[in-house]
């Protein structure tokens, strides 16, 4: 980071005012250029990932510094995520919850994907509905916490990477991050409490067409859209993540969480709700001819044939 100025690519008002969040490119286009991504991210994961962790780089490493906690998963390159993860993701959480020196939670990964979603290898792949569920019902604790996160977003949020990224109250990201809404080109539902979340931060209409076409929105668009809230200079989300976290953490804490706790009303009890249906959702779906030939297709870097069944 030595010798690089990292600011603000621009305000949110000079973006949305030269860009549509409407998606205008041509629809074959739009497709081959996902399909790329998604094959550069199957790519990447490729690589051993830091499975279990070590003394020395964990798969989540805590840091507090200026009043500021920074959480940084270490599964590079794709940071796929599990139970164990999202576990150590909740126990911090709620560790830093009680500690009185935290005021604010930056939420970052290592490497060059913010997090691919979930890693569905190994026992997922026989019993996945079970594992899910765990998984999820883990991941519903994130929603209690009650200081604000803000997640610095590099390369893509793919799938559940997106839900993990949508959890926390603010993005940054740059205009080669990519958020990536797959589920329904891959045959099943979305999860991770994106039925409350997405609508959210994007509204019901944007949402809604996020999801149903599958799409892959860029920063820029993201931005227009409210899906970031502030857009960096490249490489630079982190520090941008960092210098707006430490302006939250100079206002009056008590205040903050109480106006935090106002604003979120029933956020979490809503995102129970809906990760319990979304679970029974993908578990039905994951049974069907159609994310069978997604997934495959997805895994052979071709477009899916959907067949409604």
């Amino acid at each position: 980071m030595a010798g690089r100025t990292c600011r603000l690519s621009a305000d949110r008002r000079s973006v949305v005012a030269g860009v549509d969040p409407v998606i205008t490119s041509p629809l074959d286009s739009r497709r081959t250029t996902e399909r790329q991504l998604v094959s550069e991210i199957l790519n990447d994961a490729s690589a051993p990932d830091d499975r279990g962790g070590t003394a020395s780089s964990p798969q989540l490493q805590v840091t507090v510094e200026d009043h500021v906690a920074v959480l940084e998963i270490r599964r590079p390159p794709a940071n796929y995520f599990d139970e164990e993860l999202i576990g150590a993701l909740v126990d911090a959480v709620r560790a830093l919850d009680d500690d009185r020196d935290c005021r604010a939670l930056v939420l970052c990964s290592q490497g060059k994907h913010f997090c691919a979603g979930a890693d569905f290898g190994g026992a997922y792949a026989t019993d996945r509905a079970a594992l899910a569920g765990k998984l999820y019902r883990r991941a519903a604790a994130l929603f209690d916490s009650r200081k604000p996160i803000i997640a610095a977003v590099q390369g893509a949020a793919v799938g559940g990477g997106l839900g993990l990224a949508c959890a926390a109250d603010f993005r940054v990201a740059d205009s080669a991050t990519r958020f990536v809404a797959n589920f329904s080109m891959l045959g099943f539902h979305h999860g991770f409490g994106l039925s409350v979340t997405l609508p959210a931060i994007v509204g019901a209409q944007n949402a809604a067409d996020l999801l149903y076409r599958g799409a892959t929105v860029t920063g820029e668009e993201a931005l227009a859209l409210g899906l970031v809230g502030r857009l960096s200079e490249p490489g630079c989300q982190r520090e941008v993540a960092l210098g707006w976290a430490k302006e939250i953490a100079a206002a009056a804490p008590l205040a903050v969480m109480s106006m935090r706790e106002t604003l979120r009303g029933d956020l979490s009890e809503r995102v129970r709700v809906a990760l319990e249906r979304e679970l029974v959702e993908q578990t039905h779906l994951w049974a069907t001819v159609d994310s069978a030939e997604g997934i495959a297709a997805s895994r052979e870097r071709r477009t899916p044939s959907f067949v409604g069944r």
